[in-house]
């Protein structure tokens, strides 16, 4: 029996991890300048934005280290369906940190309405400014080399692998394509989103958007004297980010758990087996890395077809990488 790869990683896969790198790049040169500008000249403000700054190099640290694994495990045997998955654990990882970030910012805005501190506004303004120029060249970075919708791919694939029997069949590729056989049936969004590059452009962006918070609670402070501006500002920051979290929490938890992960997609195979007669008697299907899907179909027929006839059926279908097929006669 030949032996199968498990290549489920997204085709930009590689892109994506340097691309991690180079922004962690970014925000490392940022934060070490910010320290040492900060103790340099005496600054608490300055210190504080750089520390806070290596709390999202650590997420994104994460993000590309899951890249790296899952590359450099990609073939190793001891991963049943392949390393497709390692970025959806880095983006749940990643998800608790924000979570987690949020609650901090929370607290502290709480703290800031109960008690309020002087605020160096000469200090503050400028260090968040510049703090949300390199999150908005970081997050242009990022997206730059990943696209969160479904789309086709032109790449090969590999042959069909036979069991030594009908009743079970394995069909590994390197990559889906979504047009077979003249068909053109793409996968939902869902199935094609990198969630660890996800993840890691949300941090920089949720750290954009409390910077435009604060620099607007900082300026109306300055000008108005509206002091509680600040606080609400970063308590508003906090439920942005909380939501973004839990969304992240929501969408790589179902992966990790193996739900569906394309309902119309499970309708559209149901049809494709039922159309000449036959009965779909158990079909499950779960995602085994961005732009991957996994399928176990078991069929009831009278017509004496084999598992190849299923198969070829099913080919049409962009992005199921792996696909057994059970046939039981009736």
């Amino acid at each position: 029996m030949a032996a199968h790869d498990h290549l489920f990683l997204a085709p930009d896969h590689a892109r994506s991890e340097r691309r991690t790198w180079f922004v962690i790049g970014l925000c490392g040169v940022f934060m070490v300048v910010e320290i040492a500008g900060g103790l340099l000249f005496g600054s608490i403000a300055l210190i504080a934005d750089g520390l806070h700054m290596s709390t999202h190099a650590g997420a994104l640290l994460l993000a590309a280290l899951a890249y790296g694994l899952a590359r450099r495990h990609a073939r190793d045997t001891r991963f049943s369906f392949g390393t497709g998955k390692l970025g959806d654990l880095a983006g749940f990882t990643s998800a608790v940190v924000l979570a987690m970030i949020a609650l901090l910012i929370a607290f502290e805005a709480a703290m800031r309405f109960l008690h309020p501190v002087p605020i160096a506004f000469g200090e503050a303004i400028p260090i968040a400014g510049v703090g949300l120029c390199v999150n908005i060249a970081s997050a242009w970075i990022l997206s730059g080399g990943h696209h969160h919708h479904g789309h086709d791919h032109a790449h090969d694939h590999d042959r069909a692998h036979h069991h030594d029997h009908d009743h079970d069949h394995d069909r590994d590729h390197d990559h889906a394509d979504d047009r077979h056989d003249g068909h053109d049936v793409a996968m939902g969004r869902v199935a094609h989103r990198d969630n660890n590059m996800r993840a890691a452009v949300v941090h920089v962006v949720a750290d954009a958007a409390v910077s435009v918070l604060v620099i607007v609670g900082l300026v109306s402070a300055r000008l108005f004297g509206w002091l509680w501006m600040d606080p609400l500002a970063g308590a508003v920051g906090a439920c942005v980010i909380a939501s973004w979290s839990w969304g992240l929490v929501r969408d790589t938890g179902a992966i990790l758990l193996d739900m569906n992960p394309d309902s119309a997609m499970t309708k559209r195979l149901r049809e494709a087996v039922e159309e000449d007669g036959d009965e779909l008697a158990d079909l499950h299907l779960w995602r085994l890395g961005p732009g991957h899907l996994g399928a176990i179909v078991s069929v009831k027929t009278d017509q004496g077809r084999n598992s190849d006839h299923y198969h070829a059926k099913l080919a049409r279908f962009g992005g199921l990488s792996h696909v057994t097929v059970e046939v039981t006669p009736t």
